[in-house]
Order: C-alpha cells, then sequence, then structure tokens
C-alpha cells in the first residue's frame, strides 16, 4: 500500500497570530521595564555604597542613554535587516548580562559595564517590541495594540520600583541584582513565542535604513514629523518631573508616602488610560483633536505643578498629567508606525527613541538651571510652556496638505 499522505496543515489565522505576538511581546517588554526600574532604584544605592559622591553618581545613571544616543538609528536598521525576534531576544541576553555584571565584578567597572548593557539591552528591546507592534494592523487596531502595549509597559514602571525596594529591604542588594537576571531571562523567552511577521526581516539594504535614509525620511514625510513633535514634548515633560518633582514635593514638607502616591498617581492613570485609546480618540472626535489635547493637557499641568502646595489639587494635576501622558506617546507611535514605509518603520523608531533620549538628558539641566535661580514655581511654569509652546508645530503638522489623513483623524 502506498505510503498515506500527511494531512494538509490548515492555514495560520492571522488574527490568532496577532493576539499572541501581542501577547508575548507585550509581557516580555513587562518584564523588561521591571529590570530597567529596579535598576533605577538599585543602581544609585549601590553606588552609594562604593563611596560614589553626588557627581560621579550622577555619571553613572546617564550611562544607560549613551548607547540610545549614538546607536538608536542603526539598531532599528538591524531590526528591519535580521528581524525583530533576534534583535529582541539579543536584548534579552543584554539586558541580563546587565545585573550579572555587577554580581560577578564587584565595584565600579562591574557597574559602568552595568549601565552600559542597561542602555544597550533596554534600547534593542523596545525597538524590536515597538517594530513588531506596529505591524499589527491600522487605525482603531493599531491604537488598541499600542494601547495594549503601553498599558503592560506601565504595569512594569509600577513594579519595578516596589519590587526593587521590598527585595532590598528584605534581602539586601545582591538579592535584587539575583531576581534581574531571572526576570531578564524571563523577558528574553518571551521572544521565543513570537511567530510570523515577527520573525521575518525585510530585504532592505543599509543604504535604504541609514542615517541619511533616516533624515531624508524626517524631512520629506510629516506623519514621521508629527510623531516626532509629541514624543519631544511629552519626554521633555515627563523627564522634567522624575528629575524635580520628587524634591519639589519634598521642600513641600510633605510625607514620604504622600510623595509616593502622588509620582505613582500619574503611572497609574497613564495605564488606565491605554487600553480604551481608542474610545478616548472617539471621544474627543479623532486624533486631530485628541492630539493637541493630550500635548495640551501635559503642558497645563506641568505649569500648574509650581504653583500649588496643596495635596488634592497636586493629585488633580498628577491625574490630568497622566491622562495626557497616557494618550499622546501611544499615539505618537501609532502616527508614525502608519506613515513610514515599512522597510524604513524600525529606523524611524530608532530615530524616535534618539530623540527621547536627547529630551532625557537635555530636560534635567534646563530646569535645574531655572529652578537654581528662580524656583521650582518658575522652574515648572517654564517647562510647561515649553511644552505647549510645541503645540504650534503640531497643529500646523496635522493641518499641512502634505500630513497623511489618518493622521488628522480619518479612520
Amino acid at each position: 500500500m502506498p505510503a498515506s499522505e500527511p494531512p494538509e496543515q490548515p492555514p495560520p489565522d492571522p488574527r490568532a497570530e496577532r493576539v499572541r505576538n501581542l501577547l508575548w511581546v507585550s509581557l516580555g517588554l513587562c518584564a523588561t521595564f521591571v529590570v530597567q526600574t529596579m535598576m533605577l532604584v538599585a543602581t544609585p544605592l549601590y553606588a552609594v555604597r562604593l563611596g560614589a559622591g553626588p557627581t560621579l553618581t550622577g555619571a553613572i545613571l546617564a550611562m544607560p542613554y549613551v548607547l540610545p544616543l549614538v546607536l538608536a538609528i542603526p539598531m532599528g536598521s538591524a531590526v528591519t535587516r535580521f528581524g525583530a525576534r533576534r534583535v529582541l531576544m539579543l536584548g534579552g541576553l543584554a539586558l541580563a548580562a546587565s545585573p550579572a555584571a555587577v554580581l560577578l565584578a564587584p565595584g565600579y567597572g562591574g557597574l559602568v559595564a552595568a549601565q552600559l548593557l542597561l542602555g544597550l539591552g533596554h534600547t534593542l528591546m523596545v525597538l524590536s517590541a515597538q517594530a513588531i507592534v506596529s505591524g499589527l494592523g491600522r487605525g482603531r487596531a493599531l491604537e488598541r495594540a499600542f494601547g495594549w502595549y503601553s498599558m503592560f509597559v506601565s504595569v512594569g514602571q509600577l513594579v519595578g520600583p516596589l519590587l526593587a525596594g521590598w527585595l532590598i529591604d528584605l534581602d539586601g542588594l545582591e538579592r535584587a541584582f539575583q531576581a534581574m537576571v531571572v526576570l531578564s531571562l524571563l523577558s528574553l523567552a518571551s521572544g521565543g513565542f513570537l511567530v510570523g511577521s515577527a520573525q521575518r526581516a525585510a530585504p532592505a539594504s543599509a543604504a535604504e535604513t541609514g542615517y541619511i535614509a533616516q533624515l531624508r525620511l524626517l524631512g520629506d514625510n510629516r506623519g514621521v514629523q508629527l510623531s516626532l513633535a509629541i514624543s519631544v514634548a511629552v519626554i521633555f515633560a515627563l523627564a522634567a518631573l522624575a528629575s524635580f518633582l520628587p524634591v519639589y514635593l519634598e521642600t513641600l514638607a510633605l510625607s514620604a508616602t504622600a510623595i509616593g502616591a502622588l509620582l505613582s498617581l500619574r503611572a497609574l492613570c497613564a495605564m488606565l488610560v491605554r487600553p480604551i485609546m481608542a474610545t478616548l480618540i472617539d471621544l474627543a472626535g479623532g486624533r486631530r483633536r485628541a492630539i493637541p489635547l493630550s500635548v495640551l493637557a501635559v503642558a497645563v499641568g506641568l505649569m500648574l505643578t509650581g504653583t500649588t502646595g496643596n495635596v488634592w489639587l497636586l493629585g488633580l494635576l498628577a491625574i490630568l498629567l497622566g491622562i495626557g501622558s497616557g494618550l499622546s506617546q501611544p499615539l505618537s507611535m501609532v502616527v508614525l508606525a502608519e506613515h513610514a514605509p515599512s522597510a524604513q518603520r524600525a529606523g524611524a523608531l530608532g530615530m524616535r527613541l534618539t530623540a527621547n533620549r536627547a529630551m532625557q538628558f537635555l530636560a534635567p539641566l534646563l530646569v535645574g538651571v531655572i529652578a537654581g535661580t528662580a524656583g521650582f514655581g518658575a522652574a515648572f511654569f517654564a517647562a510647561g510652556a515649553l511644552v505647549g509652546l510645541c503645540l504650534l508645530p503640531i497643529h500646523r503638522l496635522i493641518d499641512a496638505p502634505g500630513t497623511p489623513p489618518t493622521a488628522r483623524g480619518c479612520r
């Protein structure tokens, strides 16, 4: 008898593939941000233990941003040319090597290596994840995908500091670094479950995805310009808050519990907004209105933060900042994903990340100078005013004839 032929395999379900990829990349990046925020807590404590002063500690804390400033665009090109899953898993290895460096080489050398590996691994994973999510749909489907992805990221950002503090109090810094290695490996393992488009590389040359091509894309593509304008404005505001809000709240003689609650409230509101992002955009009347409204909420919240010492008013401003940032950041990724050509999308995400890192570097310097000369009220007001000024190019880009219709709110 002739050997029976194997049964024909049914074609893969595209919707099931998209849901699977969204789930695993979101879980992987949640673990990534748990590790990254745990390192933010553990690193300065470890540096102080080594005897580092404020200047040296600040330099060590800035090191994760060094490599992304230079390499984010080439990293995006690598995502396109080698496939998002491969680059994500490489990022997971670098992320796991970061806390391992402190354990294997105690001292300043291990700490510096850990910070550089943290920046490298985190950037590779973020770019890969955003490239995967960018390919999961268009319009409302893409808004929902980025909303869920961003919510998982926010969960990681909330859990990381709490977990680090608990482990350090319970069993010391070494136990916290060991936990980070395990969590990094979980993040790496998530890449093994990605399927379909997340595995495939694009037939793109270095010339198509390099610096010159990305700069040309930025100069010609209104959607990419709009995405960067939104992201730069909001990241500047968030960097200013992260750097000086705890110090300002301490000058108001607030308790540590109240300071922690206010800091968590903004992140919590940003997290809760993201799963219902598509609905909120519809309520605002489409992206054409939702984009400037979300940036305006961030600008107003930041401007008014330094004008009051009332805890309840500060809480309302934290909610306003959370809603604004919770909408604007995913929207900037959606706009870029829809309007950058597929071969250049990951590189464009790298360009966006480079701009974000530049703002995270510049905002504390600028706000610190103003706060040192004119006080926190003037510093927060000036920073919020700068964010508000970004609304002018944002409005112009949304209404420009060359801007694609989806950026203006059409479905």
